[in-house]
C-alpha cells in the first residue's frame, strides 16, 4: 500500500535484539513488516516464544525498535521522548492481554472510566461512554460489580471496554481469549469483533487459535523473527 497516511498500524523492517554482543544475545525479531488499515481485523498467528508480544509492544510504543520504522497513523514515530510516546498509547492505542487486568477495588464501569478521566473527559461523559460499552458487550447489568464478582469472560469483557474507552484507533491484543474455555472465548471474542466492527478501528490480534483467526479478515504469520 502506498498512501502510509491512510494506515493505521505500519511497521517497517522491524528488528530487535536482547542481550546485544552478550553470549546470551537473542534476536527476536530479523526486519518484520506489517501494515493494518483502519477498519481491518488482522490476526498474528506464531509459535509460542516467536516474538508477538514484542511485535505487539513495538507497535504500541511500549518498546522501541533497534531498528526499522514504526507510523500510526501515518506518523513516523521516531524520535518521540517519553511523555509524547505516552500521549500518542493514551489517545491512539488501546491494549488488550491475555489476563483482564482490571483494578480490583473499582466497579467494572469505573476501570472504564478512569482511563477516560485520565484523558481530559468529564466524569459525565466518561461514565456515559462506559456504561455504552458495556451495554454493548451485554455487561451493562454487572457495571457496578467488582471484578472479582464477575465471571472470567465478563472480566475480559469489561477489558474489552477499558481498552476502548478513549475511543483510539488501534487496537493491540495478545491471545484476549487464552484465559478462557472454548465456549466461553468464542462468545467473548464475538464481543470483541462486534465491538472494533461498530467503531471501525484498526486491530492487529495475537492468537494461537486458527478457528478465531479465520473469523478476522487476514492472517499474518511470524515465524524465525519475519512477519509472511
Amino acid at each position: 500500500m502506498n498512501n502510509a497516511a491512510a494506515l493505521a498500524l505500519e511497521l517497517t523492517g522491524i528488528e530487535k535484539v536482547y542481550n546485544r554482543g552478550k553470549p546470551s544475545e537473542v534476536t527476536v525479531l530479523r526486519g518484520a513488516s506489517i501494515a493494518v488499515k483502519p477498519g481491518e481485523v488482522v490476526a498474528l498467528v506464531a509459535p509460542s516464544g516467536a516474538g508477538k508480544s514484542t511485535l505487539l509492544h513495538i507497535a504500541g510504543l511500549l518498546d522501541t525498535p533497534d531498528a526499522g520504522t514504526v507510523r500510526l497513523n501515518g506518523r513516523d514515530m521516531a524520535g518521540l521522548n517519553d511523555a509524547a510516546r505516552t500521549e500518542v498509547r493514551r489517545a491512539d492505542v488501546g491494549f488488550i492481554y491475555q489476563f483482564h487486568h482490571l483494578l480490583p477495588e473499582f466497579s467494572a464501569l469505573e476501570n472504564i472510566v478512569i482511563p477516560q478521566l485520565a484523558n481530559g473527559v468529564s466524569e459525565a461523559q466518561a461514565r456515559a461512554r462506559a456504561m455504552d460499552l458495556l451495554t454493548r458487550v451485554g455487561v451493562g447489568p454487572r457495571a457496578d460489580h467488582r471484578p472479582a464478582a464477575l465471571s472470567g469472560g465478563e472480566q475480559q469483557r469489561v477489558a474489552f471496554c477499558r481498552a476502548m474507552a478513549n475511543a483510539p484507533r488501534l487496537l493491540l491484543a495478545d491471545e484476549p481469549t487464552g484465559n478462557l474455555d472454548p465456549a466461553t472465548s468464542d462468545k467473548v471474542f464475538a464481543a470483541l469483533m462486534d465491538l472494533v466492527r461498530v467503531t471501525g478501528l484498526a486491530a492487529l490480534i495475537a492468537t494461537h487459535n486458527m478457528d478465531l483467526a479465520a473469523r478476522m479478515d487476514r492472517i499474518v504469520r511470524l515465524d524465525q523473527g519475519r512477519v509472511a
